[in-house]
């Protein structure tokens, strides 16, 4: 047997996170197992779904690395892969399962339905429908509709239990009775989400149904559905749902739910992919770092998890770092280039400084965008206030470093726009013999006169990094403060 699994997203927003982690549990699933990843679009929402949704979905998909066999604007030999181009095939196989006698039409209005619903509810009794339409004749059924009378096709639900053997959840019983008779087809000939899925993947001949716990209540009106088409089912598997710390469904209030927030934030796919792809299924080395080429021969659905994984941003940030590591510098630089579109000071610089930049910084960095942060620091006249400020300031030294550092900066600043690792090292030493100050109040003072805080990177390489007259402006800065 060929695996063939599928995407089907509805264009009706961006893509949410949890809809990239599905997509990618069917992606790596068919490439472990040599098989077939299909893109359908679920589109028969007209009032929601727009074409500028699906391409920003489609882009999204294209920027986490995730590649399709099958779908729209791809092809392949069952399509058409837009839910919305296949009106056709669902009004065939409906006229099938009313001729079957699985499927009748209704033609009873939404308010007469609504009033005996709330007078079951108030009888403590099941609001099923009950069968007004059983038996109109086919004849009957077609002088209404000629008439121009509006009536949906309803499925007629047997009396009987049904057993899901999820590859997930195990044994599943949807007792009889669970359901009453639902809509295939509305009254303007639209399928329902359960009548079209069932279709389609029947058609599309999909083996396996990767999705999200919160389908599970889906299943047994598919089920139904496929055993009066006499179709066998695809085998389902259904992830658990994300949550947050709180162990509330994942929602905004969790931080970032779409994909193209987390582009936008910085992070980078592979980091992304690798975060999802713990988020319900476990490595068997117990590994959280990993490429998806790495995991693709070990994925199987039999490590998916019951238990509904927590949503952690601050893993997802730690994993991103570790990925940004792994890069090599060139290949971050180009990254980070493509990314940024304010940290003009990089995009302007040489090589050499991007890369001494990068290096210095990229153990720190949890995104791309903490880069943009890092170069504003870079560039920020502000003396840091606190109490290790205050202790620095009241050292009888630190003013004489300051008076030093503005000496020597001053004639630098008019030829040399950067100074060298070397220069400040010069300057440190000379500092210890002509100043007689070492130690501690040596270093803490350097480092607030040349980068305004009294904590950071490698004093030497930040300083070189950093223009010469932001470095002068800063010890000027500090000077002025301590003859205040």
């Amino acid at each position: 047997m060929t695996v063939r699994v599928r995407f089907a997203p509805s264009p009706t927003g961006y893509l949410h996170i949890g809809g990239a982690r599905t997509c990618l549990y069917n992606f790596l699933f068919a490439k472990s197992q040599g098989g077939t990843l299909i893109l359908r679009v679920e589109d028969t929402d007209l009032d929601r779904s727009s074409r500028q949704f699906e391409q920003a979905q489609r882009e999204d998909l294209a920027w986490l690395g995730i590649t399709f066999d099958e779908g729209p604007e791809i092809g392949g030999h069952v399509g058409p892969y837009r839910q919305s181009e296949r009106h056709k095939i669902y009004e065939e196989v409906a006229t099938q399962l009313i001729a079957n006698g699985h499927a009748f039409y209704c033609f009873c209005r939404e308010e007469v339905l609504e009033r005996k619903k709330a007078a079951a509810l108030a009888q403590n009794l099941n609001p099923a429908y009950d069968g007004t339409c059983y038996g109109l004749t086919a004849e009957e059924v077609q002088d209404r509709l000629a008439k121009g009378e509006e009536g949906v096709v309803r499925f007629k639900v047997p009396d009987k239990s049904y057993i899901l053997h999820d590859l997930v959840r195990h044994e599943v019983v949807f007792p009889a009775g669970m359901v009453g008779d639902f809509v295939l087809l509305r009254s303007n000939k639209m399928p329902t989400y359960n009548f079209c899925c069932v279709v389609d993947d029947i058609k599309m001949k999909i083996t396996h149904v990767i999705r999200g716990e919160d389908h599970l209540n889906n299943t047994l009106r598919q089920l139904m559905i496929y055993d009066a088409l006499g179709a066998t089912p695809p085998q389902f598997a259904h992830a658990s749902l994300l949550i947050g710390k709180d162990r509330q469904k994942l929602s905004k209030r969790h931080g970032a739910t779409s994909v193209a927030q987390y582009r936008e934030d910085g992070y980078l796919p592979e980091a992304l992919l690798n975060y999802l792809c713990l988020l319900g299924w476990s490595h068997p080395a117990e590994k959280d770092v990993f490429t998806m080429s790495e995991i693709i021969p070990l994925f199987g659905i039999d490590r998916f998890s019951k238990s509904s994984p927590i949503y952690d941003l601050e893993k997802l940030a730690y994993i991103n770092n570790q990925h940004m590591r792994l890069l090599s510098v060139e290949e971050l630089a180009s990254r980070y280039s493509a990314f940024t579109t304010t940290h003009s000071m990089f995009l302007e610089s040489p090589t050499d400084w991007k890369h001494r930049f990068l290096n210095l910084f990229k153990e720190k960095a949890q995104t791309l965008k903490d880069f943009e942060m890092y170069g504003t620091q870079l560039l920020s006249l502000e003396l840091e206030s606190g109490e290790e400020v205050d202790q620095i300031l009241a050292m009888p030294t630190t003013k004489s470093i300051a008076q030093f550092l503005v000496d020597v900066l001053t004639p630098v600043v008019a030829t040399i726009p950067f100074v060298t690792e070397a220069q400040v090292g010069a300057w440190m030493d000379a500092m210890k013999n002509t100043l007689g100050v070492k130690g501690k109040p040596l270093f803490l003072g350097g480092r607030l006169a040349l980068t305004g805080q009294p904590h950071g990177p490698d004093l030497k390489i930040l300083s070189s990094l950093t223009p010469s007259k932001i470095l002068l402006e800063r010890a000027k800065k500090l000077l002025q403060k301590l003859n205040s």
